[in-house]
Order: structure tokens, then C-alpha cells, then sequence
């Protein structure tokens, strides 16, 4: 049973039916990258303003048409907190973007100077990390992904406040698809995805929320039609499903900058499997930066006409299909004098 803190906190990421319908502006490379294509210049010469300009205008106009928003503390909320509607949740990442890579996999940490204790004093309603994993990684790497997400999971719930846990699978240092770059791995296999989340669902970690990638590349993924190919990989999602309906944790889709249209694939096959919603960032505002940067009106009108119609179909859809998530309070029966509860929790 979740804490009232918790409770609330996931009732402030869902709209007033129970589904998440969220956007992702944490992102720092795929920001970096986009800004320095459109400026014809490389990562290392972006300058801090411009990914706060950006970072400002997506919130000033994909807010209003979300549920909730992924903040993160050294981009985001300097850029734009004073935007944010008061009835938008706030999500906030903990996770640095730079990990340690090593031949045996990807080793995670946190944002120097930044934790959960400030998270929560901030106001934050949820705790975000990314959390690089594959079951075939070494060992000893594989461990120190583990202890990162559990000591972040005790800490969340030492301040009672949801925490959100995004699974990405990745190619090995040295292996021929092998990218730093936040894009779906071209080697993945469904069992890697789905391993990926047994493990991570078990009660040890605290994980209140799971933000998944498609066990199946969202390119290559069958029109739902009923036919074998569709069937098979239904089942693929059907054991994410399973894994969270077990350990009563709601889960909802990353979009890796696919597509729209194959995103919208991906969440019918999600939500046929129980899902409940999304936490999505470059299917919706990519195109706008890209296109437009660093003519900041522009890229606000792209955001208005365009991000806001992806949004609303990906809204739309998910009101129609997505599982819907309802908070569920202690019961107080021992509650039987004044004071009992303050003393208890």
C-alpha cells in the first residue's frame, strides 16, 4: 500500500481520470544536438542560453495540454518554473546525463549537488531517474545499477514522494551499432526489456511509476490488425503488463523520438497490455526545434500548431485507451483518538 505522500504525489502527475499524460523536457544531449544542428555548429558549442530559450518556449506552450512536466534542475527550472500551471504536476530528474562507460555497460549517478531531499523541499511531486540497464551487462555493473536505483528508492521513500523510474536498454562500448546518443538501441531484444523491468518491479527497488521503452523497435512494430505478426508482438507487451499488474505498479511509454505515428503504434499495443499513459519528449517538440532555432517565434508557432496536435492525439488516444490509475489511501483503522495519526506516520 502507497503512502498518502506518495498517493498524492501520483494523483498530481495524472489528470483528473487517472492518466499520465506527460512531457518530457529533461532531455540534455538530444537538446544539445538538436540546437547545434539547427545552428550549424557542434554539441560543444552550444551555449547555456539557448537550451534555456528552448527550454523555456516548450514549456510556455505544451504546459496547458499536459498533465504533468519533466524538469530538469540545471536547464528547465531556471529557464521556466514561473511558467508552469499550478494544476501541471512537476517531475523532477536526478539522473547526470554523462554516465561512466565501460566495456562491461554503463554505470549511472546522480546530478552533483542535486538529490531527493531537494527535490522534495523544491516542491517536486515525483522523482525521475534513468537507469541504463541490460541484464547481459557485467556483473559488477549490473550491481552498481541496482544499488544506485535502490538507495535513490529508500530515499523516496524517506521523503515520501513517488518515484518514477525509466528502463533503457544500450549497445556495449565497441559493438558495431554502439551510440552514447539517447536513441532506441538497434540490437535490443524483447527479453532484455522485459527482464529489465522484472527486475526493477520488485518491491526492494520503491518504484512507484515505470517509464518503458517498446520491448520491439517502434519502427518495425505491425499495424495491431490481428494478424500473427501483430498477435506475437502483443505478447511481447502483455509481459510488461503482466510483470506491473503483479507488483501493482503503473507504467507508462517513453517515446525515443520516434515517429508520432509510430509512437501512437506503440501506446496501442501498450495500452492493450494495461499501460496507462506516456512520458513523452522528442515525438513532440523535436521537429519545432530543429526546424525553427533559433527564431524563437517560430518555434513557438511550430509548438502551438504542430507539438500541440501531436499532444492532443496522443491525449485523445490515451483517454480512449489507456488503463486508468486511481489512488488507493491506507485504511486508518487504528486510528481512535486525537493525536494518533501525527504520532503514526
Amino acid at each position: 500500500m502507497r503512502t498518502i505522500g506518495k498517493n498524492r504525489g501520483l494523483a498530481r502527475l495524472a489528470d483528473v481520470d487517472g492518466h499520465f499524460r506527460m512531457v518530457a523536457l529533461d532531455q540534455r544531449p538530444p537538446l544539445f544536438d538538436a540546437i547545434a544542428q539547427a545552428r550549424g555548429i557542434t554539441r560543444d558549442q552550444v551555449e547555456y542560453a539557448d537550451v534555456a530559450a528552448a527550454k523555456r518556449l516548450l514549456v510556455e506552450n505544451l504546459a496547458p495540454h499536459c498533465s504533468s512536466m519533466l524538469f530538469d534542475p540545471n536547464f528547465a527550472v531556471p529557464a521556466a518554473i514561473d511558467l508552469l500551471p499550478a494544476r501541471c504536476g512537476l517531475i523532477m530528474t536526478l539522473e547526470e546525463h554523462r554516465v561512466e562507460e565501460t566495456p562491461g555497460g554503463r554505470k549511472s549517478r546522480a546530478i552533483t549537488n542535486w538529490s531527493v531531499e531537494k527535490i522534495r523541499a523544491m516542491g517536486g511531486d515525483a522523482v525521475k531517474v534513468l537507469a541504463w540497464y541490460r541484464p547481459d551487462a557485467d556483473p559488477a555493473v549490473n550491481e552498481h545499477q541496482r544499488r544506485f536505483v535502490r538507495e535513490i528508492g529508500q530515499d523516496c521513500a524517506r521523503y515520501d514522494i513517488p518515484y518514477v523510474l525509466e528502463l533503457l536498454i544500450y549497445p556495449f562500448l565497441g559493438s558495431a551499432n554502439h551510440t552514447a546518443d539517447y536513441v532506441e538501441s538497434p540490437g535490443k531484444l524483447p527479453g532484455l526489456v522485459i527482464e529489465s523491468v522484472r527486475e526493477f518491479a520488485k518491491p526492494e527497488y520503491g518504484v512507484d511509476l515505470l517509464k518503458l521503452e517498446s520491448p520491439l523497435a517502434a519502427s518495425s512494430l505491425p499495424a495491431r490488425d490481428g494478424g500473427a505478426a501483430a498477435l506475437a508482438a502483443q505478447k511481447e507487451f502483455d509481459a510488461i503488463g503482466d510483470i506491473c499488474g503483479e507488483r501493482g505498479i503503473p507504467w507508462v511509454l517513453l517515446s525515443g523520438g520516434a515517429a508520432p505515428e509510430k509512437f501512437e503504434r506503440v501506446l496501442e499495443f501498450a495500452y492493450a497490455a494495461g499501460a496507462g499513459g506516456f512520458l513523452a519528449g522528442r515525438t513532440i517538440w523535436l521537429s519545432a526545434v530543429l526546424k525553427n532555432f533559433p527564431d524563437r517565434a517560430a518555434v513557438a508557432a511550430s509548438l502551438r500548431k504542430d507539438g500541440v496536435a501531436v499532444l492532443k492525439r496522443l491525449n485523445d488516444l490515451t483517454t480512449a485507451k489507456g488503463a486508468k490509475w486511481k489512488a488507493r489511501f491506507p485504511v486508518f483503522t487504528d486510528i481512535k483518538r486525537e493525536g494518533d495519526f501525527a504520532r503514526a506516520y
